[in-house]
């Protein structure tokens, strides 16, 4: 699969574009076999023992769905390799929250990652809300990423990561030129 442009669904995107996810998602680890890289669901995640979830030789990572707190995560920032945040449908952005408080308010510095029904007009965005890479199932958006045919605008309405905004500030008050 070396044509970028000829992706299966639910391929890992990034910046520089699609590549292979290290990543199995799995409901339990025992279910993940012998994978070097597997993402749990949140409560799977948290019961894991302290050890195990950081052990040296497997990376675990964790999923969270659009109603599940991120608030027993916070502590453990550190620790975690991947953050997968779920869209099940669009048009649930609870996700986008989590994203940015985890990036701008508690520095998270792993991969985070939106997993599910993401449109292209949402991935923009998604960007500047921190998320680094996306894993999507939308036939339309998949094309478009493997395009490299994602647009912009140059003013936003909400400020947020990348919006070249002081802090405090709101760009879409900002006069062109100043």
């Amino acid at each position: 699969m070396s044509d970028i442009s000829e992706k299966p669904s639910g391929e890992l995107w990034g910046r520089e574009g699609f590549r292979e996810d290290p990543y199995i998602t799995a409901e339990t680890l025992e279910e993940a076999g012998d994978a070097p890289a597997v993402i749990l669901p949140l409560a799977v995640w948290l019961g894991l023992e302290e050890d195990v979830r950081n052990a040296t030789n497997r990376k675990i990572g964790v999923a969270v769905a659009p109603g599940e707190s991120i608030e027993p995560l916070l502590p453990l920032l550190d620790t975690i390799p991947v953050i997968a945040l779920q869209f099940p449908a669009f048009n649930d952005g609870r996700s986008y929250s989590k994203a940015e408080m985890l990036k701008s308010q508690h520095q998270f510095k792993g991969e985070l990652r939106a997993v599910g029904d993401v449109l292209i007009d949402q991935v923009a965005y998604m960007l500047r809300t921190g998320f680094d890479t996306l894993k999507v199932t939308h036939a339309v958006t998949l094309t478009r990423l493997a395009d490299h045919n994602l647009h912009d605008t140059p003013v936003y309405y909400q400020p947020g990561r990348g919006s070249h905004t002081t802090p405090g500030t709101y760009s879409w008050r900002r006069v062109p030129g100043a």
